[in-house]
């Protein structure tokens, strides 16, 4: 097996790091899978990536399809929405592959695709997009982790897709690792977004929090415990994953992940996908999660702020506070 097409669903921060790489490859047929407005405004504009511009192919879903391998690059949000676009843009041979934060996009891509032609993964590198520009440090992104879900894909494919996939991103730039417990490396990605994504975006403030704050460091720690305890209730051993592979980039203390750079620039955040999972599954299982409950909602009274929902000098005098949904 080798891939010779690569289709990328997202020009975002991911999205760029993986056209980025495979730029260094003119052999592989890489496009962006676009429509409508968007379409004609990346073939117009291209994409700023690290200072310069590149100007990928770029398809509609149906111009894309039957591409040997779908890479969704897109923020939780706009998952559900993209759904029909995904199913039109692989057939039956297509590998796809979701370079998501989160543990359920595979489950939602499944939903469209036959899940047998999905391929486990998670990325890790730290990005910033600003004024319609991607920058990383290549050096400190951990890379690309993939894997086939269970014993029994295992036993059915062997190593033959996990091999054309690590075949695809030889030569490159992109670090990558093929792994037998790709569920174990996804949810340990997991934890690392919900316990220092979100405490930092609630305090507004850089990464160092969590060295120099005892008290954004305990806010840390009890979302942290409470995603293991929904994880070892699933089965998922977190133990499993590479230590080399568990941490977060290196970065500078001044560093805002991701979604304090969408709370920065007035978008909505990927909450649902981090607390709000963790929340919902807590539910199902009859785990406790108040820690994660408090900043699903904090955040999520944030994106509010941000929507202008709390802008009240307008209002009319006339209009008195009334006790809230309490």
């Amino acid at each position: 097996m080798k891939i010779n097409s690569v289709a990328i669903f997202g020009s975002g921060a991911i999205g760029s790091f993986i056209l980025w790489g495979l730029s260094k490859k003119p052999e592989i047929d890489v496009c962006v899978v676009a429509s409508g407005e968007r379409k004609a405004r990346l073939e117009r504009d291209g994409m700023m990536i690290n200072h310069k511009r590149y100007t990928p192919a770029v398809r509609t879903p149906e111009e894309a399809r039957g591409a040997d391998l779908l890479l969704v690059c897109l923020k939780y949000n706009s998952l559900r929405p993209a759904l029909k676009e995904i199913k039109a843009a692989a057939n039956e041979h297509t590998i796809v592959m979701c370079l998501m934060n989160g543990v359920d996009s595979e489950d939602v891509v499944s939903e469209v695709i036959d899940g047998r032609q999905v391929i486990y993964s998670v990325i890790k590198v730290n990005s910033e997009r600003r004024n319609g520009e991607v920058n990383f440090n290549p050096e400190s992104a951990i890379g690309v982790i993939y894997g086939e879900k269970d014993a029994e894909r295992i036993a059915a494919f062997g190593t033959e897709r996990t091999d054309a996939i690590s075949e695809l991103f030889e030569g490159t730039t992109i670090k990558h690792y093929a792994t037998d417990v790709i569920l174990s490396e996804i949810w340990s990605k997991f934890r690392v977004n919900v316990s220092l994504n979100l405490p930092q975006a609630m305090v507004n403030c850089g990464v160092g929090a969590y060295d120099d704050s005892e008290h954004v460091a305990f806010i840390s720690r009890k979302l942290r415990e409470e995603l293991e305890a929904v994880a070892a209730a699933k089965g998922i051993d977190i133990s499993l994953s590479d230590p080399k592979f568990s941490g977060a980039s290196k970065t500078l203390p001044k560093a805002r992940y991701s979604t304090l750079q969408d709370l920065d620039a007035k978008r909505h955040t990927e909450i649902d996908m981090f607390s709000g999972a963790i929340v919902r599954m807590g539910k199902e299982l009859g785990i406790p999660t108040p820690y994660n409950e408090f900043t699903y909602h904090m955040i999520k009274a944030l994106e509010e702020k941000n929507d202008g929902l709390f802008d009240y000098d307008n209002i009319e005098s006339s209009r008195v506070f009334s006790g809230g949904k309490l």
